[in-house]
């Protein structure tokens, strides 16, 4: 039997084995201090330092004002794309950035947020779903309202309400919906046939920017300054009833979908650097992805989701994975921070294209 003293050093040996050395760039953990006050901007450093999620959120801030500095930076090569006739594709800047956004962010007062940075021209490309549009679009017309996650559908389909999370929108809201989009889409059916015009989802969303005409719109803002709107699942939403409902009323209309692969693919190719910025998963993050792919890989990329990586999902895929198929460069320094967009990315804005738009510009 061993001596007390054997046991001793065993436990001692395997609770208190020695450390090797830290590498020489080692960052201690640390916290914000509230005794300093309330300083916002420090708190919001602070997260670099503070562990899990906190740090991610502080490299996504890094890697975001790392794309905005590019953007902001004299080329090495000239960026002029003269030779470009659609505005919505011509290279503007050093770094062409991507932004996508799944349906519930327009849904939420997320948008406000995207609007802000489509209203200052601060992007250059966004992917969203139908709903990313249409609610836009329908906010415009009437209010979407708080509510609460666990009120009982069967109580709220007969009272003529639909829930989204934690929202509430009328069904009249999608009635005043139908009542203006439905004459605009027999005007742009005249048009196909007058004019030989035809139109893809990106045409038709900037159409509908243009006569939506109300600055609280991200539609509005991005017809306005020329920034494209890509839409492949265009009729999975409140948009897709309309186009049906208007395909027995006035039939006709054509949308092209392969004019916007085309369209998107060639903004990437032509950027001279490219980032990306991807709030959720499914079609949007597969579509931006999938561009830079073109280019063989975004330079900067920003994932903010909630999804996880084990079911193989393209949703809750690593950045690591994108790599793989050439959508991020082998060498960038991509993130992902795991929450909800909603308290995420306002926060992001803050530490990087608003601080820029407020302080630098």
């Amino acid at each position: 039997m061993s001596s007390d003293s054997e046991i001793l050093k065993k436990v001692t040996e395997a609770v208190l084995k020695k450390s090797e050395n830290f590498p020489e760039k080692k960052i201690a953990v640390k916290g914000y201090d509230f005794n300093d006050g309330i300083d916002y901007h420090a708190l919001l450093q602070s997260y670099s330092t503070t562990g899990f999620q906190a740090t991610s959120f502080g490299q996504a801030v890094n890697e975001i004002n790392n794309m905005i500095q590019c953007r902001n930076s004299p080329p090495a090569d000239r960026i002029d794309d003269v030779a470009e006739t659609d505005p919505f594709i011509r290279r503007k800047t050093n770094c062409t950035i991507f932004l996508g956004y799944t349906s519930n962010m327009a849904s939420a007062g997320v948008r406000e947020v995207i609007r802000f940075l489509v209203q200052h021209k601060m992007v250059d490309c966004l992917v969203t779903t139908a709903g990313g549009v249409e609610e836009d679009l329908i906010k415009c017309i009437a209010p979407t309202f708080l509510g609460d996650f666990s009120l009982k559908g069967s109580e709220l389909r007969e009272k003529g309400i639909n829930r989204i999370g934690n929202l509430l929108v009328p069904n009249d809201n999608y009635c005043q919906f139908e009542t203006w989009v439905i004459p605009i889409l027999s005007r742009m059916l005249e048009e196909q046939k007058s004019a030989n015009i035809i139109w893809s989802p990106s045409k038709m969303i900037t159409r509908l920017g243009k006569e939506i005409n109300n600055s609280s719109s991200i539609c509005y803002w991005a017809a306005k300054n020329e920034i494209p709107i890509f839409c492949p699942g265009i009729t999975d939403g409140s948009l897709g009833d309309m186009l049906y409902f208007h395909s027995f009323k006035d039939p006709g209309l054509i949308v092209d979908i392969v004019q916007d692969i085309r369209r998107i693919n060639s903004i990437a190719v032509k950027a001279v650097n490219s980032g990306i910025i991807i709030l959720g998963g499914g079609l949007v993050k597969h579509h931006i992805c999938n561009a830079n792919m073109m280019r063989n890989g975004a330079d900067f990329s920003v994932y903010v989701n909630t999804a996880n990586e084990f079911d193989g999902s393209d949703s809750g895929a690593l950045p690591d994975e994108a790599v793989s198929w050439g959508k991020i460069k082998k060498e960038a320094t991509p993130v992902k921070v795991y929450g909800d967009a909603t308290l995420i990315f306002p926060l992001l804005v803050a530490e990087t294209f608003a601080r820029w738009h407020h302080e630098v510009c």
